[in-house]
C-alpha cells in the first residue's frame, strides 16, 4: 500500500530514494560495474577496522571494564570526540536542507506542506549525521561487546540519542544565523562553524596533552590522574552518556528521551519558518560576495602570471569553498604548538611533527588542485583563449603550490630556527606530498563545478586511494628520516609505485 501524496510517509520514501541514489553515485562514481569492487573494498575495510579496534581495547577490557571514574573519563572524552564530528556533519547537512535547490523549488511551489518536508529532511539529517561516527565507533563497540559482554551494544543507542541532539543544535544555530546575519551570510558562517567544531575539540585536547605531557596523544590526557581527580563525582549527571553506553538502562532511557524530545521540539519550532527561509535563500549562490572595484591600475603581465592571479582571486572570492579546507589548516596548530614548546631542544617532537605536516600538505594540495584543475567554471573560456593548454596547467599547478608554500612557510621557519636539518626534511616531504596529490588530480582531472567540491572524490576511487596512500608513504618517509633511520627509502619506493599505478590507471587523453 503506497503512502498518500505529500504525507510524511510519501516524503520519507522520496528522501530515501534520493539518499540511495546519492550514495550509489558517490560510491560507484556513476559506474554500476564498480559495485562488486566496492562491496569487496568495504568488507576488507570493515575487517581491518575491527582488527585495529581489537588491538586498542583488548588489554583495557581483558579483565573486565570497571565502573569507576577512570573509565567514565575515558569514555566521556572519547565520546565527545565522536560527538564533535557528528555535530560538524549535522551543521553542514542542515545548511544544505535550506540551500539545496534540486527539487526544493518544485516542492515549495506545490500544495504540499513545507513543514512535513522539513520534518522528514531534518530526520534524514539526524540519520546521516549518525552514520560516520557509527562507522568509526562501531568496531570499538563490537570488540568491547565481544570481550566484556553484550552490554556495550547499548552504546549504539547513545549514538542515536547524540545524533538527535546534534541535529537539534544544528537547526537552532542555523535559525539564529538566518535571523541575525541573513540568508546571504548564513551558509558561509555555518560552514566555518562546522569546520571549527569538527576540529576544535580534537585540537584542544591535543594542545592540553602537549602542554602537560609533551606529546600529541589525546588518550594520555584522558588517562591522567590529574584529570580523573578533577572530574565530577561518580554520581554526577555529567556521566549520563558514559553510563548509558555501559548498559545502565535508566541512564539510557533518559538519554533517548532527551535526544528525541530535543529533535521533535526543534522541528516544531523551525518547521513553520522553513518555507520562508528556504525561499529567501533561493537565488543566492555560495560564491556571491561583496566586491569592490579594483583601485589598482591595469598593467601588462605574462600569461602564466595572469592565470595564477585568476586562481588566487577565485579562492579569495569563494570563501565557502575555502572554508572547506579550514579544518585541514586548523589541524596544523597542534604541531606548531609542539614545535614552539620544544624549540631549541633535541626532543623526539620532530618524529611526530614531520609526518603530520607532510600529510596535511598532501591533503590540502589535493583539495586546492581539484579546485584549480577540475573545478574550472570558466573551462570553455580558458580553452578558447589565446593560451596553450600546457601554459594553463603549469600556471594552475604553480598557483596551488604557492598557496601550500605560504601555509607551510611559518612552520618551516620555526622548525629551521631549531633544527635546519629537520626543516629541510620536512620541506622535502611537503614538496613530494603536495606534488604527488597535484599530479594525481591532474591525471584524473574531469570537468566539474566548483560547487561540487564536497563530492570531488566521487569521480574516481583510484585517484582517492592513490592520493591517500601516497601522502601516507611520504609521511612515513619523513618520520623515518627525522628518526635517522635508513629504512626511509622503503616508504619512498612504495609512494613511487603508488604514483606509477595511478598513472597507469588514469584515463587516457587524446
Amino acid at each position: 500500500m503506497s503512502a498518500a501524496p505529500a504525507s510524511i510517509g510519501w516524503f520519507a520514501r522520496h528522501e530515501l530514494k534520493l539518499g540511495w541514489r546519492d550514495w550509489v553515485a558517490m560510491m560507484t562514481g556513476g559506474r554500476r560495474s564498480r559495485s562488486v569492487g566496492i562491496v569487496v573494498f568495504l568488507a576488507v575495510v570493515t575487517v581491518l577496522l575491527h582488527l585495529m579496534a581489537y588491538g586498542l581495547v583488548s588489554r583495557w577490557a581483558a579483565n573486565g571494564v570497571a565502573d569507576n571514574e577512570a573509565t567514565l573519563v575515558m569514555l566521556t572524552g572519547t565520546g565527545i570526540l565522536f560527538w564533535t564530528i557528528m555535530l560538524s556533519q549535522a551543521l553542514e547537512a542542515v545548511t544544505r536542507v535550506y540551500y539545496g535547490r534540486s527539487d526544493l523549488d518544485l516542492v515549495l511551489s506545490s500544495p504540499a506542506s513545507s513543514r512535513r518536508l522539513f520534518a522528514v529532511r531534518t530526520g534524514a539529517v539526524a540519520l546521516t549525521s549518525m552514520l560516520l561516527p557509527s562507522l568509526l565507533a562501531g568496531p570499538l563497540i563490537n570488540m568491547l561487546a565481544l570481550i566484556d559482554g553484550p552490554r556495550w551494544l547499548y552504546a549504539y543507542c547513545v549514538v542515536i540519542a547524540m545524533g538527535a541532539i546534534s541535529t537539534a543544535i544544528s537547526v537552532l544555530i542555523t535559525l539564529a544565523l538566518f535571523r541575525t546575519v541573513g540568508p546571504k551570510q548564513t551558509r558561509l558562517i555555518a560552514q566555518i562553524v562546522a569546520a571549527v567544531v569538527g576540529a576544535g575539540f580534537v585540537i584542544g585536547i591535543q594542545a592540553a596533552a602537549i602542554l602537560y605531557y609533551g606529546d600529541m596523544s589525546r588518550f594520555a590526557l584522558f588517562q591522567s590522574q590529574a584529570l580523573i581527580d578533577a572530574a565530577p563525582a561518580i554520581d554526577s549527571t555529567f556521566w549520563l552518556p558514559a553510563k548509558a553506553a555501559m548498559g545502565d538502562i535508566p541512564a539510557l532511557l533518559i538519554m533517548l528521551g532527551i535526544g528525541f524530545a530535543a529533535l521533535v521540539l526543534t522541528i516544531l519550532l523551525a518547521a513553520p519558518s522553513y518555507g520562508q527561509h528556504a525561499t529567501s535563500a533561493a537565488g543566492l549562490t555560495h560564491i556571491r560576495s561583496q566586491r569592490r572595484p579594483a583601485t589598482r591600475d591595469f598593467h601588462l603581465v605574462s600569461q602564466r602570471h595572469a592565470l595564477r592571479l585568476k586562481e588566487w582571486r577565485l579562492l579569495q572570492r569563494d570563501p565557502w569553498l575555502l572554508s572547506q579546507t579550514l579544518m585541514q589548516i586548523l589541524y596544523l596548530l597542534p604541531p606548531a604548538l609542539l614545535l614552539w614548546l620544544n624549540f631549541g631542544h633535541d626532543a623526539g617532537a620532530f618524529v611526530v611533527v614531520v609526518p603530520v605536516l607532510i600529510m596535511a600538505a598532501g591533503q590540502l594540495a589535493g583539495g586546492l588542485a581539484w579546485l584549480a584543475i577540475s573545478g574550472e567554471d570558466a573551462h570553455d573560456l580558458v580553452v578558447t583563449g589565446p593560451v596553450s593548454p600546457r601554459t594553463v596547467l603549469i600556471a594552475k599547478i604553480e598557483a596551488v603550490l604557492t598557496v601550500i608554500a605560504l601555509v607551510m612557510a611559518p612552520l618551516l621557519l620555526l622548525m629551521a630556527l631549531s633544527s635546519p636539518q629537520m626543516a629541510l626534511i620536512t620541506a622535502f616531504g611537503v614538496l613530494l606530498s603536495a606534488g604527488s596529490a597535484t599530479a594525481i588530480q591532474l591525471w584524473f582531472r574531469v570537468i566539474g563545478k566548483r560547487s561540487m567540491f564536497r563530492r570531488r572524490q566521487t569521480a574516481s576511487r583510484a585517484a582517492t586511494l592513490s592520493e591517500a596512500f601516497a601522502s601516507i608513504m611520504w609521511a612515513g618517509m619523513g618520520a623515518l628520516l627525522a628518526g635517522g633511520s635508513r629504512l626511509a627509502i622503503a616508504p619512498a619506493i612504495v609512494a613511487l609505485v603508488v604514483l606509477g599505478l595511478a598513472k597507469l590507471l588514469s584515463p587516457r587523453r587524446s
